[in-house]
């Protein structure tokens, strides 16, 4: 069975009313991941994603570019442990 993992990533760039948010959960979603994307006051975009390492992999790759008109600067990048908390992946308002 493929391992499975936890990903923080912080989004840096026009990543706020570019519809990245939107973009990452239907990503996210296909992907069988689960987790949360919301909008940082300092105007980057905050994901929690749990998931098949690999696919994880596969969504940042995704997160490089993420939506149409998106201009990702940079991704920090955190692995923890899954702690399988999830049940979907929303959009935190």
């Amino acid at each position: 069975m493929p391992e499975n993992a936890r990903v923080l990533l912080k989004i840096h760039g026009r990543v706020q009313g570019v519809f990245f948010r939107d973009s990452a959960q239907k990503k996210a979603q296909a992907l069988n991941l689960t987790g949360w994307v919301g909008n940082n006051s300092d105007g980057t975009v905050e994901i929690v994603a749990e998931g098949n390492k690999e696919k994880l992999q596969e969504f940042i790759d995704w997160c490089q570019q993420g939506s149409e008109a998106a201009q990702v600067s940079k991704i920090e990048t955190d692995w923890q442990k899954s702690q399988a908390e999830f049940n979907d992946f929303l959009i935190q308002y």
